[in-house]
């Protein structure tokens, strides 16, 4: 039966948890945990499938939820009463937290006793989820939401007699987030548990809860009763839920004197009292049952919790559970009706810039039409004082218009010219852009050639120095020429008239010296020139 895994499923993860070993138990651990939850609901020798599941030796929480639903509850009959199923969810629990007990109860400071705390274990795991973790999604985690962790905490600190302080702990739900199961315990005990309340105090608020989010108890109290042999009217201690009134002889619940199934055909209607007993009946298909109260109110109380239980026994869901699904629907419309609110004002808040903005935009225009206004009448005042005196009041009006025709025709020829003169300037500035390109051109071209006679003024320059250095040397060997040439000629003419011209020839001409290069020939052919000079001027 799925809802049967359903609502014991927290349960069996958490003595899953405490079996794992890297998200894995072995099959041996879990045939042991699966032959006693088969035990539990008569249903025998459902953990030897577990050899043939899956070719490893260990499984994961999937697995194992996977074979618990269709190899053990599916198993269960389709149509199970709901006192059967709390009944196989409390020997679930029982057995699941024999699993996981030691593990769960161990804190350093504990306040309640264990079986407080088992208690409490089992409202946990009727309150919490089963979800995925965030940083491992293979992983499986329960969590208390802190709306549902404040309404066991308020319900244990007001029957401590305490009081409840919701900002408190709407600051520690913030600060906190999900609650785990040592979370959970560890805030109700170092919190709203003081080590100097009575243990005996602790058990029986506990108690009070555990019935209330357990055994679904809408009311309970003391009611008078009529007898069905002896029609007097016997006080019983009634404990109302939502399939049956079951009532005892005292407050501590041990001796049950009778059971009223409670369902959809049942009724209740208020009826006359005797004295200060005020009555009502609750009537159901097989007889009718007459209760009463010693006041007005405590009859409307119950009445109103006997009719509450009638339209909660159909289903298979228990109250809290039912309470707790509308708690989320509730708070998942809450969200979408905050949401949308919250869309709604933001949209509210942008047709409100927007229409600040659009006022904002009118009040400038405004401003400028009211400057515009006021020149127009400054102006059209002017014209009135220029004008009174020449024309009438009906052509001061087409001489107005005439004039804004004027101005405005005049703003067209400017607004032409200027779009003119811009044209006119982008020629301009184009042209000087071609111009400016034919000089860069022009310029490159200049540089290139300066560049060029540069270098040949260079090599120019290099020329002169290499010929001016050759003019040197002639000039030194003319100079050296002519030395000898004078020399020579002192010579001759020392010698005389009588020598001969060929003999002085010779002599000359081998007393110059000779040499390879073109300079010292034109040094010779000089020589030579010079001698022939001398020989002419002997003969004559």
């Amino acid at each position: 039966m799925s809802v049967l895994l359903k609502n014991v499923i927290n349960c069996i993860w958490h003595a899953f948890d405490s079996l794992q070993n890297k998200d894995l138990v072995h099959k041996s651990k879990l045939k042991v945990l699966t032959a006693n939850i088969g035990t539990l609901l008569d249903l025998y020798g459902v953990e030897k499938g577990l050899d043939h599941f899956k070719s490893s030796q260990e499984l994961s929480f999937d697995e194992f939820r996977y074979y618990l639903q269709h190899e053990v509850f599916s198993s269960l009959p389709k149509t199970v009463t709901l006192p059967v199923i709390r009944e196989y969810e409390k020997k679930i629990s029982e057995v699941c937290w024999l699993v996981c007990r030691k593990s769960l109860i161990s804190r350093d400071k504990p306040i309640f006793d264990d079986e407080s705390v088992f208690k409490l274990f089992r409202i946990y795991c009727l309150l919490a989820d089963l979800v995925q973790d965030a940083d491992e999604p293979a992983h499986y985690v329960v969590v208390l939401q802190p709306s549902e962790a404040g309404i066991v905490a308020e319900q244990l600190v007001l029957c401590l007699g305490l009081r409840w302080d919701t900002g408190d702990w709407e600051a520690l739900g913030s600060s906190i987030g999900q609650f785990k199961w040592a979370a959970f315990l560890a805030v109700l005990e170092a919190k709203y548990c003081d080590q100097q309340l009575h243990s005996k105090a602790l058990v029986e608020a506990v108690d009070e809860i555990y019935d209330v989010f357990i055994e679904d108890i809408i009311k309970k109290g003391y009611l008078y009763k009529r007898g069905y042999l002896l029609p007097t009217m016997r006080e019983y201690w009634c404990v109302l839920q939502p399939c049956a009134l079951t009532y005892y002889k005292s407050s501590s619940q041990k001796e049950q004197c009778g059971r009223i199934a409670i369902d959809e055909y049942c009724s209740v209607e208020a009826s006359a009292g005797e004295g200060r007993i005020q009555k009502f009946q609750v009537i159901t298909p097989e007889r009718t049952y007459e209760f009463g109260t010693q006041d007005h109110k405590s009859r409307l109380q119950w009445i109103s919790a006997v009719r509450q239980a009638t339209a909660l026994s159909g289903g298979v869901e228990s109250f809290q559970r039912r309470a707790r699904a509308y708690r989320r629907g509730a708070g998942a419309r809450r969200e979408q009706e905050v949401r949308e609110a919250r869309m709604r004002l933001q949209h509210e808040v942008r047709a409100r810039l927007a229409a600040e903005a659009q006022a904002q935009e009118l009040a400038e225009m405004a401003q400028q039409d009211n400057k515009k206004l006021e020149e127009l009448k400054t102006t059209q005042t002017e014209l009135e004082k220029l004008l009174q005196e020449e024309i009438q009041a009906k052509r001061d009006e087409e001489i107005v218009r005439a004039l804004q025709a004027r101005v405005l025709a005049e703003e067209w020829e400017r607004r032409e010219e200027l779009e003119r003169l811009q044209e006119e300037q982008h020629k301009m500035l184009e042209e000087e852009r071609l111009k400016r390109k034919k000089f860069e051109m022009l310029q490159a071209e200049k540089e290139t050639q300066f560049r060029e006679a540069e270098k040949r003024l260079k090599e120019l320059e290099l020329e002169k120095q290499r010929l001016d250095e050759q003019l040197k040397a002639a000039q030194e060997k003319i100079s050296k020429t002519e030395l000898t040439a004078q020399a020579l000629h002192v010579h001759l003419r020392d010698m005389g008239p009588g020598f001969r011209n060929g003999e002085r020839a010779r002599r000359a001409i081998s007393f110059v010296p000779t040499t390879k290069s073109s300079s010292d020939t034109l040094i010779d052919v000089r020589a030579v020139r010079h001698l022939k000079v001398i020989s002419q001027d002997q003969k004559l």
